[in-house]
């Protein structure tokens, strides 16, 4: 992937150390939009664990996992000493007759509440799941980036950096269709570094030739035989997920240390959000490798049960 032009990124002075950067995300405990993914734990189950492993911020997780009303949203992250980072909101941009704006604008208003940052955007295509997707022509393609450059434009209005999720099972999956969204939009990336290897394209590539680009990261790691399956048809992504595909930090294929490297020799100031999409995670052993590749030193604290 060729690297491309981007507009600058904010001032990085005073830069928090990665260890103050590491964010969660419900998706590793098992709870997820797609319905039947698995058992869906209460939040404070969730929230009081992501404290007890010494993470200073999350996700807001799936629509239902919190409360709706945004203030009400802030308050519960507030009483588990939690901040907010962003929010996961998959929207239908591909589709003249569908506006999608109406939707992130709801979800814009919850970060505000929250004091969050990003609003992280995936490409949906409009069915249930992630194992199949249309392919998208090309006025599918124009509508779509002019959405995207919509969204960053409102998103703006409200302080918010917007970013792109590629996604396995969205009009956005793979590496070609990532470069494609940033040659022809004007919004940042979330470089998840499990999606884009599983959809066929090389994270640590895009880490290395648009590190200005990249204004969120969700930070995974995979197994790469379980990814080439999906690639061929051979097995459904859920299937690959159910079988094990991702795993902790530093127990699978992607180069995590030169991804992390690339983006903070580039003054990288935002979050590492740890995602390991199956039932239930291994986050201390995600945030511990994190933490050796950055060259920090372990954070202290208790254990989490299940976490």
């Amino acid at each position: 992937m060729t690297a491309v032009s981007a507009e600058p990124t904010p001032p990085t002075a005073g830069r928090s150390p990665v260890s103050d950067r590491i964010a969660g995300a419900p998706i590793s405990w098992g709870v997820c939009e797609v319905p039947g993914w698995g058992y869906q734990l209460e939040p404070g189950v969730v929230l009081r664990q992501m404290r007890e492993l010494g993470l200073a911020a999350t996700e807001f997780g799936p629509e239902g996992f919190l409360p709706d009303d945004p203030a009400a949203k802030a308050a519960t992250l507030a009483g588990y000493g939690l901040k907010a980072v962003g929010q996961f909101v998959p929207v239908v941009l591909h589709d003249p007759g569908h506006d999608p704006l109406p939707e992130v604008e709801r979800a814009m208003a919850g970060l505000v509440a929250a004091g969050a940052s990003t609003v992280v955007i995936a490409a949906a295509t409009g069915q249930e799941g992630y194992d199949e997707r249309p392919v998208l022509d090309d006025p599918g393609w124009s509508t779509l980036l002019g959405n995207l450059d919509r969204i960053t434009e409102a998103a703006s209005a409200r302080g918010l950096i917007t970013t792109l999720h590629p996604h396995v099972g969205t009009m956005v999956e793979s590496g070609e269709e990532t470069a494609r969204v940033l040659a022809g939009s004007r919004i940042g990336l979330c470089l998840d570094t499990g999606h884009l290897l599983i959809g066929g394209g090389d994270p640590v590539a895009v880490a290395q030739q648009n590190p200005r680009r990249i204004a969120h990261i969700h930070l995974k790691d995979v197994r790469v035989g379980w990814a080439r399956r999906v690639q061929s048809g051979e097995v459904t992504y859920t299937e690959a997920v159910a079988g094990g595909m991702y795993v902790p930090l530093g127990q699978g294929d992607v180069d995590v240390k030169a991804i992390v490297t690339a983006l903070e020799d580039s003054a990288y100031a935002g979050w590492y959000v740890l995602e390991q999409d199956c039932i239930l995670a291994d986050v201390r052993a995600s945030i511990e490798h994190l933490l050796a590749v950055a060259g920090e030193p372990a954070v202290a604290g208790p254990s989490a049960a299940g976490a």
